[in-house]
């Protein structure tokens, strides 16, 4: 039997969805105008999604996905990418490593190296240790 609680986290869910697709319209304009730090920025806001539920972290995840595919200049991406993003980049890195996926594997570690030099070590460790906020 269902609880509450149970149709409350189903409800938030399909909430964050809606926001999900909205900012993947969104992403997917910026993109089109040759805008993908802006796309990025756009992907990484709000991030991770405020649920445990899988399908929302997926979507999220796809949106991110096709924002870090689209980034080219790498070091141009970090003059104009604020430091309040470079953690969360850094758990989104980590997620696409672990797909396997080459071409999303290379580009994760393209970005992997250049956020490390910017960011330090501590941002792979707040991103390794932060077990609350998972991507």
């Amino acid at each position: 039997m269902a609880t509450t609680c149970d149709f409350v986290e189903a409800d938030n869910a399909e909430a964050i969805i809606t926001r999900i697709e909205h900012k993947s319209r969104k992403i997917e304009s910026l993109l089109k105008q040759l805008k993908p730090v802006e796309a990025l920025k756009t992907a990484l806001e709000g991030s991770p999604p405020n649920t445990r539920d899988e399908r929302c972290k997926s979507a999220n995840w796809i949106v991110v996905h096709r924002a870090l595919m689209a980034i080219k200049d790498v070091d141009g991406m970090f003059s104009s990418l604020d430091p309040e993003y470079y953690d969360i980049l850094m758990k989104y890195l980590y997620r696409g490593l672990s797909t396997g996926d080459r071409p999303t594997c290379d580009q994760c570690l393209r970005i992997h190296e250049k956020l490390t030099e910017r960011a330090g070590l501590g941002c792979i460790l707040r991103s390794l240790a932060d077990t609350v906020n998972t991507v």
